[in-house]
């Protein structure tokens, strides 16, 4: 909730913050527009979440500052809002890029749940994180499809696929950790405490 209060805070004045970034990132060299960013967003969730209004709203707070264009385009219904780069925002984008990278911050509530697990009986922990196994298979899923958008995107194919192998392997983590909590805190010979879900 902080980050996201700050991140609305900052949306209101004339910095850019990390999310601004995001944004001209995915509008990239063909541009993209806020459909197009929540589409992203969904599929690419494990690196980046965010509401999805502020998808529509920060666009139009970067065009302001002179970071992006626009147009109009036809849509299926109506017309849509089509976003370029200016050359600003080229410029605010490459001097970021070449900023050293830091480990990404994380709000991970199973952990907290699992530390809160003292307060509570093991079973009713292992059910909580047990619910993240259809999570992950529907990140999964949704990283299918970016893996196969990525062919169709040659500038940058090679970036994307480095990208989704992360994401696989974040994956592929929490899977292992789940294996471990479960062995951790399920039932054990002779022990009434705790049971298996699986």
């Amino acid at each position: 909730m902080w980050s996201l209060y700050l991140q609305t805070r900052a949306m209101s004045r004339n910095e850019l913050t990390p999310f601004s970034y995001t944004v001209l990132t995915l509008v990239g060299e063909g541009g993209a527009g806020p459909h197009d960013f929540v589409r992203m967003m969904r599929q690419g969730r494990i690196y980046w979440t965010g509401a999805e209004s502020h998808f529509y709203a920060e666009p139009k707070r970067l065009e302001r500052l002179g970071y992006l264009t626009s147009r109009k385009e036809p849509g299926k219904t109506r017309e849509r809002t089509h976003y370029t780069l200016t050359d600003s925002g080229r410029e605010a984008l490459r001097a970021w890029v070449a900023e050293p990278a830091t480990l990404p911050r994380m709000q991970h509530e199973a952990v907290v749940k699992l530390l809160a697990a003292d307060l509570v009986d093991d079973a009713v922990v292992l059910e909580s994180l047990t619910a993240m196994r259809a999570d992950i298979a529907d990140a999964a899923a949704r990283l299918d499809v970016a893996e196969a958008v990525a062919a169709t995107l040659p500038h940058r194919e090679r970036y994307l696929r480095l990208v989704h192998a992360l994401g696989r392997r974040i994956l592929a983590a929490h899977l292992a950790w789940l294996d471990e909590v479960e062995r951790e805190l399920g039932p054990r010979k002779g022990s009434g405490k705790g049971r298996s879900l699986r």
